[in-house]
C-alpha cells in the first residue's frame, strides 16, 4: 500500500525534496504540500509540468494551518519536515502535532537530497537568517575569480510566483529581474552577486539549475537561504554563525546540521557582538564540529551619506526575513544610522499600513526597525504608504539597510542613503585557506 505523503513547506526545500525523493518513487503518493513562513504562497498548486506524469493535475498548496484537516480528508501516513530556520522546540510541536494526528513525522536527511555536481562546489551555509551568507558568498566569488576561475552562483530557491515560468532561471542584469518580475526578497540576494560580476542560478528544478550553473563555470558557489542546508555535494561546506544570537547554532533547525556539516565555520560579526558571546558560539562550534577550521570576520558597515542622517530621526529599513522569522531585532541600517549619528531611531509601529501591520503581529518582537516585506505589490505599495506616513509624523531620514537600491522600487519621500556591509576575515586561518582544495584543483588543471 502506497505511503501517503504531506510534505511540510515554504516553497523551497519542499519542491526539492519532492523533485529528489518522491516525484518517481512508486511506493508513495504526495497529496499535498503545506505553506508557512512566506505570505501569499498557498492555495496554489505545484504544477503537472514539473510534478510529473504521476500528477497529472498536479498537487495542491494548502496553508499549514490545515494540517490535521488535510491529514484526515488525505488519509496521510507521513508528514516531512521540508523548511528551514525554526527552533528545535518548534520542530517538536510540529513533530507533536502530527504525531497525534496519526502519522509519522519524517526529517530527511541532508544528504539524501543533495545533487552531485560535474564541477568543483563550494556551499555557504549558516546557522541562523541574516548571519552574513551574502558578504560571505561574495567574498569567496572574488577569491575563485582572482584565481582565474570562472564562477555561477545557484542560490536557494524563492519561488513565489509562476513555478513552470521559474523552473530554471538565470540573473544576469537588470533586464532578468524584470523580465522574472523578481520580488525585493529575490533582488535583496540577487542583486549584490550581479553587482560582484557573477551570474546567478536559482527556481524550482535544481538539477537543471544545476546544470545551467556547471555550462558556464569552473566553480559552482551554493548561496544557502535561510539556514538550510546544500542541496548539492560540496567541496568545501562553510557554515556562517552570528555570535549577536549565542547558542542559536545549537538550537535551531537545520542550523545546527549546517555547523555539524561544516568544513569551515566562520564567525562572523565579531567587531559587534559581545566578546564573550564570540568565545560561546567559538566553542560551541568546537564542542559539536571540532575537525572544522574556525575564521573569525568582521562585517564593518557604512554608509554612502553619513551627512543625511546625521542628527535626524532616522527610520532604518530592514532585510526582511533577518528580522522577521530570523529573530533579529536590527540589522545594518540601524546600526549604520547610529554609527552616522541620528538623534533617534523612529520606531514604525504608528505608522503602519496594511500588511505590515499583519507582520508586525505575527512578528511582536522585531524591534524599532521597518522590514522590507516585498513579497508582492501589495506590499510594496504598503511599505511606501507606511513610509509617506512616517514622513508626515516627523520621520527626518530613512536609512537603507537592504542590499539593494530600495530606492529604485519604493518611493522614500525623505532623504535617504543606503548602509553597506562587506566581510573582513580577522587573521588566520582565512578565505584562501578555506578554498585551498579548490585553489589546488584550479591549479593543477591549469598546468595540464
Amino acid at each position: 500500500m502506497n505511503e501517503r505523503v504531506l510534505i511540510l513547506g515554504a516553497a523551497g526545500r519542499d519542491f526539492h525534496v519532492f523533485n529528489t525523493v518522491y516525484r518517481d518513487d512508486p511506493d508513495a503518493v504526495v497529496v499535498a504540500f503545506t505553506a508557512q513562513q512566506i505570505p501569499h504562497i498557498e492555495d496554489r498548486r505545484y504544477p503537472p509540468e514539473l510534478a510529473g506524469p504521476r500528477y497529472p493535475d498536479g498537487i495542491p498548496i494548502r496553508p499549514e494551518a490545515e494540517l490535521e484537516a488535510i491529514i484526515r480528508k488525505e488519509g496521510v501516513t507521513r508528514c516531512v519536515m521540508a523548511y528551514s530556520d525554526v527552533s528545535h522546540e518548534y520542530v517538536m510541536h510540529m513533530a507533536s502535532r502530527v504525531n497525534a494526528a496519526g502519522p509519522d513525522f519524517e526529517i530527511g536527511g541532508a544528504e539524501r537530497t543533495m545533487l552531485r555536481s560535474t564541477k568543483p562546489v563550494v556551499a555557504v551555509c549558516a546557522a541562523r537568517t541574516g548571519s552574513g551568507k551574502s558578504q560571505t558568498s561574495r567574498a569567496v566569488a572574488n577569491i575563485l575569480r582572482e584565481a582565474g576561475l570562472h564562477v555561477s552562483v545557484v542560490r536557494h530557491p524563492m519561488p513565489y510566483g509562476d513555478l513552470v515560468k521559474q523552473a530554471v532561471q538565470r540573473f544576469g542584469g537588470e533586464e532578468d529581474l524584470v523580465r522574472y518580475e523578481a520580488t525585493i526578497e529575490e533582488r535583496e540576494e540577487y542583486e549584490p552577486h550581479i553587482a560582484n560580476g557573477s551570474a546567478v542560478f536559482a527556481g524550482v528544478d535544481y538539477e537543471g539549475i544545476l546544470r545551467a550553473a556547471e555550462a558556464e563555470a569552473d566553480v559552482v558557489l551554493w548561496d544557502g537561504g535561510n539556514n538550510d542546508t546544500s542541496f548539492f555535494r560540496t567541496d568545501v561546506y562553510i557554515t556562517v554563525v552570528d555570535p549577536h544570537r549565542p547558542g542559536h547554532e545549537l538550537s535551531y533547525y537545520p542550523g545546527e546540521t549546517n555547523l555539524r556539516l561544516a568544513d569551515v565555520v566562520l564567525v562572523n560579526k565579531v567587531q559587534t557582538a559581545d566578546p564573550a558571546a564570540v568565545e560561546q558560539v567559538m566553542a560551541n562550534a568546537k564542542q559539536v564540529n571540532p575537525g572544522a577550521m574556525v575564521i573569525r570576520a568582521a562585517s564593518p558597515i557604512a554608509p554612502d551619506d553619513a551627512g543625511v542622517l546625521k542628527g535626524r530621526r532616522v527610520l532604518a529599513i530592514e532585510d526582511g526575513p533577518t528580522v522577521t522569522h530570523g529573530g533579529m531585532k536590527y540589522g545594518a541600517g540601524m546600526l549604520g544610522a547610529q554609527a552616522a549619528g541620528a538623534t533617534e531611531i523612529v520606531d514604525p509601529r504608528p505608522f503602519l499600513v496594511g500588511e505590515l501591520k499583519d507582520t508586525f503581529a505575527r512578528y511582536p518582537d522585531v524591534g524599532p526597525v521597518l522590514p522590507a516585506m516585498g513579497y508582492g505589490q501589495q506590499q510594496v505599495a504598503d511599505l511606501e504608504a507606511t513610509l509617506r506616513k512616517a514622513a508626515e509624523g516627523g520621520v527626518e531620514a530613512v536609512a537603507i539597510g537592504t542590499p539593494i537600491d530600495l530606492a529604485r522600487l519604493v518611493k522614500i519621500p525623505v532623504p535617504h542613503t543606503r548602509i553597506r556591509y562587506s566581510l573582513d576575515v580577522l587573521g588566520k586561518p582565512d578565505l584562501h585557506d578555506a578554498l585551498a582544495p579548490i585553489l589546488s584543483k584550479a591549479g593543477k588543471a591549469a598546468a595540464d
